[in-house]
């Protein structure tokens, strides 16, 4: 009997391990270039140096769930990574990086304890690992859904820049404008008055325009920042510029959205052949198997 609970453990343990390893590797496969990675790493390791991380008011001396936590950010390597996740967000108030951790400790304790409790087999602790990487695909759906919203508003943003620059204003200028002449703000405005807000603190334009971009998590914006950059350093046209990336932006929406409508048609298909085919046999072969199960076919 003993040799058996032996070989539960070690059966239990090797279940939570090799799904820990699972995830792992599917973590790195979809995880994005690293060197955006590390861009965005500085700006997480600079808050950590300034003292403004929620993790530095963790004890280690403190209760088990602080040190919990200390282990998950630091010893586990989670704290840039959640940081960074919450710089993607928008750097909500509510949830921050530390509850972001509190989430996915909760999930990962219920969801196992869940399925123990409803199988009574305690071979479900291995979705421990699970339960835990699960709220990382609703904050990753949150950061799609707020970089889709800055791509919606960006071209607009540009052609109101290139309209004000026109009439011989500074972009910064430009900038500011637009942002107090908006009635509705979104997450771009928002980064905006961000970047906006840096700049007077004493950075110069092009590190806050580039923290912007980081910010944003976007190509179009980075490649945007570029071209402020390369229009100071070369003193050419920012209008022209300016109209001509707002053109391209818009161009490509379109060719997505044609690419989009392209794949429906063969995205229909899935759902065709799983749910609609076989209800359409069944209600044309129902009746002709009734009656040859109850004693052949009426013609």
């Amino acid at each position: 009997m003993g040799q058996l609970d032996a070989a539960y453990v070690v059966m239990l343990v090797l279940a939570v391990i090799s799904t820990m390893a699972v995830f792992v590797l599917v973590q790195r496969f979809f995880a994005p270039p690293p060197k955006d990675e590390a861009s965005l790493s500085d700006l997480v390791k600079e808050k950590a140096v300034k003292g403004t991380s929620v993790f530095d008011k963790l004890d280690p001396d403190g209760g088990m769930l602080d040190k919990i936590d200390l282990f998950l950010a630091k010893r586990m390597g989670m704290q840039t990574k959640l940081e960074t996740m919450h710089m993607l967000l928008g750097s909500p108030t509510k949830p921050d990086a530390l509850q972001m951790l509190h989430l996915k400790e909760i999930v990962g304790v219920v969801v196992p304890t869940v399925a123990v409790l409803i199988t009574g087999s305690a071979y479900f602790i291995a979705l421990a690992p699970l339960g835990f990487m699960f709220p990382d695909l609703i904050f990753l759906g949150r950061i799609q859904k707020r970089q889709e919203e800055i791509l919606g508003n960006f071209p607009t943003l540009v052609d109101l820049a290139a309209l004000i620059i026109e009439a011989g204003i500074d972009y910064m200028t430009a900038f500011e404008r637009i942002i107090k002449t908006t009635p509705v703000r979104t997450a771009l405005e928002f980064e905006v008055e961000m970047m906006l807000h840096e700049v007077q603190l004493g950075r110069s334009r092009r590190e806050a325009l580039r923290r912007m971009a980081l910010r944003t998590g976007l190509q179009e914006v980075r490649s945007f920042v570029g071209l402020i950059i390369q229009s100071d350093e070369l003193g050419t046209s920012l209008v022209d510029l300016m109209r001509n990336f707002s053109s391209d932006m818009r161009f490509r929406r379109i060719n997505r959205a044609e690419r989009l409508a392209a794949q429906a048609s063969t995205k229909m298909l899935i759902p065709l052949f799983v749910f609609i085919f076989p209800t359409v046999f069944i209600l044309m072969l129902a009746p002709m198997v009734s009656d040859l199960l109850k004693g052949g076919m009426p013609f």
